[in-house]
């Protein structure tokens, strides 16, 4: 799916900036999309991966930066949304190098964008870009709070599904709940764990073949085909690959009863968020439960995380998850809609 306009989502409000970043030397193509700074600067990852065209890259930025609007604003974060895309050079190319280019590129934002990892980076790739930076988070720090967000964002998930399983499931606990784990990737790999020591029964399926065997080896879990996953007959879905995965091939065939996973932007249309709610499956908005990560790097980059609480503030997505489902019993809609409108409520100006 590409967008019809280079400056924004279709029946979508423009985003304020897009821009187009090269450096030859590097072999650097970079899309850095500014959705909203209403709420404060956009803050938002960077993606580094192999994309069918530079649309399909640039649909992916706009996508993810107006979901990280919508995820902050959730999350009642000072940061307005925006997202980055690097497509990853053919062949061999000078890592640090490439990110050094793209750190070049957000410092001439002049602060009006805040990088973080994402897909295919890491926080080594952060760490080279403060040279030409101060525009970056997600970095470890001696002695201080900082570095990888990816279990934060597994809690986050967690926490959502545990509130999920008790309000739509009826179970108190998730002993005994059958959650099939799209992905095993970062995100992925720290749910499998916070869920089987909950005693979960996994179902996984990642396209690396040994993270499976590993999670089988480890957790017990059931090992299932990429292709089979989603179908998979389970009490949870948790969708921590990439996005679109919930589309109207796959909902047809979906089994779960709750839908909770790290994944950005999980539903391809809104369509599916309500051919969902037809056949009585409840859609947890990805940028609801997988805040975890923003919240942690965002904390880090004001000077004021320390885990505890972090981990506290992390696990009040169940308390929005309970409201989110009272909102949607008084407005008689889909999860997928009333949590957009809920965000949308809050993309105002800051004081």
């Amino acid at each position: 799916m590409n967008p019809t306009s280079l400056f924004g989502l279709p029946e979508q409000a423009a985003h304020e900036r897009v821009l187009l970043a090269t450096d030859p030397a590097t072999g650097l193509k970079a899309i850095l999309a500014v959705h909203s700074t209403a709420r404060g600067p956009a803050f938002g990852g960077c993606r580094l991966w192999h994309y069918d065209s530079e649309l399909a890259a640039l649909n992916d930025a706009l996508r993810l930066s107006q979901g990280m609007s919508l995820k902050n604003a959730l999350a009642d974060l000072p940061f307005g949304g925006g997202k980055a895309v690097i497509l990853k050079p053919e062949g061999s190319f000078d890592r640090p190098a490439l990110f050094a280019a793209f750190g070049r590129a957000v410092q001439s934002l002049q602060g009006a964008y805040i990088t973080a990892e994402d897909v295919g980076t890491t926080t080594a790739d952060m760490r080279g870009m403060q040279a030409v930076t101060s525009y970056v988070s997600g970095i470890p720090r001696e002695g201080a709070f900082g570095g990888d967000p990816s279990p934060k964002t597994a809690w986050g998930v967690f926490v959502a599904i545990q509130a999920g399983a008790r309000l739509v499931l009826g179970r108190p606990s998730l002993d005994g709940v059958r959650v099939a784990l799209q992905g095993l990737g970062a995100v992925g790999w720290h749910l499998a764990e916070f869920l089987h020591k909950a005693g979960a029964r996994l179902v996984v399926a990642d396209v690396d073949a040994g993270k499976v065997e590993r999670a089988v080896a480890q957790f017990g879990a059931a090992p299932a085909s990429v292709a089979d996953i989603l179908a998979a007959d389970v009490d949870v879905l948790a969708p921590c690959a990439l996005g679109a995965s919930l589309n109207e091939q796959t909902v047809p065939a979906i089994r779960a009863k709750l839908i909770a996973g790290a994944a950005n932007n999980q539903l391809a249309t809104a369509a599916d968020g309500d051919a969902l709610q037809r056949r009585g499956i409840c859609y947890l908005p990805d940028y609801l439960v997988n805040a975890g990560g923003i919240i942690s790097v965002a904390r880090e980059y004001r000077g004021e995380g320390e885990e505890a609480a972090v981990m506290a503030e992390v696990g009040k997505i169940a308390e929005r998850v309970e409201e989110l489902l009272q909102r949607v019993q008084k407005a008689d809609s889909t999860p997928a809609r009333v949590a957009d409108d809920w965000a949308r409520s809050k993309l105002v100006r800051q004081g």
